[in-house]
């Protein structure tokens, strides 16, 4: 995810015209950003954890499925990745569906740019759930990158929500340093406030922008999270589901995407199968056509775009 330590690649970095281009589909792409609640879906009136209880069982319009995705990567080699999708009930915190995979990456990991190596195999695990017709199809989804809180202001989880069609959350364990935000100064935040009752913490960057915010999610939390908006949500709202999905410091859907990424990679390892022999190369161009492919969306007509063939990473059988 962005803000962590990037695993070291022997893969040669983009030339810096292809970085331009990113940036390009990343300026036009957040023209279709909506910050603020779209959803149809209502959250609960208290600040309790309502997943101790089942009062919203017989809620139709309520928030029922929170979703969460993580990639894990091999030690075999930074390109070899596993994928993991959850979902779990919003009120009890179970894990009712889950899926992962597999993947060789060929887009090399690059600070700012995380969704061009990442985005294309969650809209996929987004896209086979639809195609599956489940009925809990997460109404909202946390992702494990940031959202606003990014030098663009459109980072992994703007990407996810936007190119989906769906409310997302970014969460962000290390501060992806932007608009004059930094770790010391959050530090600085954090202890001028260690008295104080509350738990949350806007992140308002020197241009006066509020991009996120910092949360210790427990009591005992000594490192915040960072939360910032992806997609067709408030950050009141995010930071209330957050909140809400929080039993220890990364919030469960994440959590749980992370803990089964990591088990199904040492599984597919443990099996004798040798990921560098069975995976079969990727283009990933940083087109935004292959997004728009499987989602049969549309460039916005001012964008600037160009459109180019590319592939999805190759599954292991």
């Amino acid at each position: 995810m962005e803000g962590d330590p990037a695993p070291t690649s022997s893969e040669d970095p983009p030339a810096p015209e292809l970085l331009e281009k990113w940036a390009e589909v990343q300026v036009s792409l957040r023209r279709q950003l909506i910050m603020e609640d779209r959803f149809g879906w209502k959250l609960p009136m208290s600040d309790s954890r309502i997943y101790e209880g089942r009062q919203h069982d017989s809620c139709e319009e309520c928030l029922k499925y929170v979703g969460g995705v993580d990639l894990s990567f091999s030690k075999s080699g930074p390109s070899f990745a596993c994928a993991s999708l959850v979902v779990l009930d919003f009120a009890t915190l179970d894990v009712l569906y889950e899926d992962s995979v597999v993947v060789k990456l060929s887009v090399p990991y690059i600070p700012g740019f995380l969704a061009f190596r990442e985005a294309p195999v969650i809209l996929e695990l987004l896209q086979k759930m639809k195609r599956m017709a489940s009925p809990c199809y997460p109404q909202v989804l946390m992702v494990d990158g940031n959202g606003l809180l990014h030098p663009r202001g459109f980072g992994l989880a703007c990407h996810v929500g936007v190119l989906a069609d769906l409310p997302t959350i970014g969460i962000g364990k290390n501060l992806h340093h932007v608009d004059g935000l930094t770790q010391s100064r959050v530090k600085q935040l954090l202890a001028a406030d260690r008295n104080s009752s509350t738990d949350i913490f806007p992140l308002v960057g020197n241009s006066g922008s509020t991009l996120g915010a910092a949360m210790k999610p427990t009591k005992d939390s000594k490192k915040p999270v960072f939360i910032s908006v992806g997609h067709s949500i408030s950050l009141a709202s995010a930071i209330k589901i957050v909140k809400l999905c929080c039993r220890f410091r990364v919030p469960e859907p994440v959590r749980q995407a992370d803990i089964r990424s990591k088990i199904h990679l040492q599984n597919h390892a443990s099996n004798g199968i040798s990921t560098q022999s069975r995976f079969e190369e990727s283009e990933l161009v940083p087109a935004i056509c292959v997004w728009i492919i499987i989602l049969n969306r549309q460039v916005p007509a001012d964008g600037s775009v160009s459109v180019t063939t590319a592939r999805f990473p190759q599954e292991v059988p």
